[in-house]
């Protein structure tokens, strides 16, 4: 059973459409990211889930439970970090946590969940006086009461220092180590990248992609960057583009892009002084060949390939059945925002 279902659903203002036919499944104990332009229908998901508002057509179904027939069982099972929540302006910390507990009928120590959230230290002032990211924690802390199967967060991250955001994802995952669903929208796409399992674009009311974040980058064909270090020994002479010590660079065939050469050390890069000693393949020569590979810059000892995801694994491969012996080797893949703006310009 899914922790959330949507089929179908609709939500139109008079003449303005702001969902259109969502489908989704999010799965018990996921992290799922779910994103979108300002506009997108975010909120309004949200509020149809906890039935703030009503679709104008479809079916929504969260942890097992129809939405439109029993809302309270599933606001009862499920913990929410609203946008834009403002303390109470008579109570402490210690005094929201505990209306938290109380309201739902649960036993959890506040002292506990306050410290969990780095807030223990502010327990007992007013609320009013915390800061946007001490408010925020607060309000997560409220979330947390009763252990709940399902956590929804609207921008969790809204406020929060670098030190803020690494609790909130800490926390974000233990949940769902626990088993809990996490299902969170937020605008702050580094740290959807950091710990969901798979996200969601929504862009002008329409669910344009559900997937892995590795998914979508093999969706659009995305493309990283691989830089391998060779040994010294095994990298062989450089190519000159003029000079002693140049860089070699190379560019695959009906690739999109050319790299630019730069110069490197020429300690490394001189042809053995003796003839005779064995020949050493040309790295370059041997990675543009490869399938999936669109460029090859050399600096040195390093190869900077540019590729498809799927090929880094064959460069590799391939570099050690040419006899070149691989010191170490780095990647970097397309980040989640480069992939949200390939998913979303063509909508706007």
């Amino acid at each position: 059973m899914a922790a959330i279902q949507l089929s179908g659903v609709t939500k139109t203002y008079g003449d303005v459409a702001a969902l259109r036919g969502i489908d989704l499944t999010v799965e018990r104990g996921e992290v799922f990211g779910f994103l979108g332009p300002n506009g997108a229908g975010k909120s309004t998901t949200i509020d149809i889930l906890l039935r703030y508002t009503h679709p104008t057509d479809g079916r929504v179904e969260v942890l097992g439970h129809d939405v439109a027939t029993d809302p309270v069982a599933v606001r009862r099972e499920t913990g929410v970090l609203p946008e834009g929540f403002a303390p109470f302006e008579t109570m402490t910390g210690r005094q929201h946590v505990e209306y938290a507990i109380e309201a739902n009928a649960a036993d959890d120590d506040p002292d506990e969940l306050l410290e969990r959230v780095d807030v223990a230290h502010a327990a007992d002032r007013l609320a009013t006086g915390y800061s946007k990211g001490m408010a925020q924690r607060l309000t997560l802390a409220t979330a947390l009461v009763g252990e709940p199967d399902l956590l929804i967060l609207d921008e969790p991250s809204t406020g929060l220092d670098p030190h803020g955001v690494r609790t909130m994802r800490e926390i974000v995952r233990e949940e769902c180590d626990r088993g809990a669903t996490v299902f969170f929208s937020s605008h702050i796409l580094e740290q959807v990248e950091a710990v969901a399992d798979r996200v969601g674009i929504l862009s002008d009311g329409q669910l344009l992609t559900v997937d892995t974040i590795d998914g979508l980058r093999d969706g659009v064909g995305a493309t990283g960057e691989l830089t391998v270090t060779l040994e010294p020994d095994a990298a062989g002479p450089t190519e000159s583009t003029g000079s002693p010590g140049g860089t070699a660079t190379a560019t695959a065939p009906g690739s999109r892009s050319e790299a630019a050469g730069s110069s490197t050390r020429g300690s490394d890069q001189r042809a053995p002084a003796n003839p005779s000693q064995r020949s050493v393949a040309d790295p370059v020569a041997v990675v543009e060949a490869i399938d999936g590979v669109e460029a090859v810059r050399r600096h040195g000892d390093e190869l900077i390939v540019t590729c498809r995801r799927e090929a880094k694994l064959g460069v590799l491969d391939e570099l050690r059945d040419a006899g070149l012996a691989i010191h170490d080797f780095t990647t970097e893949e397309t980040s989640l925002e480069d992939l949200f703006v390939s998913y979303t310009e063509g909508e706007r």
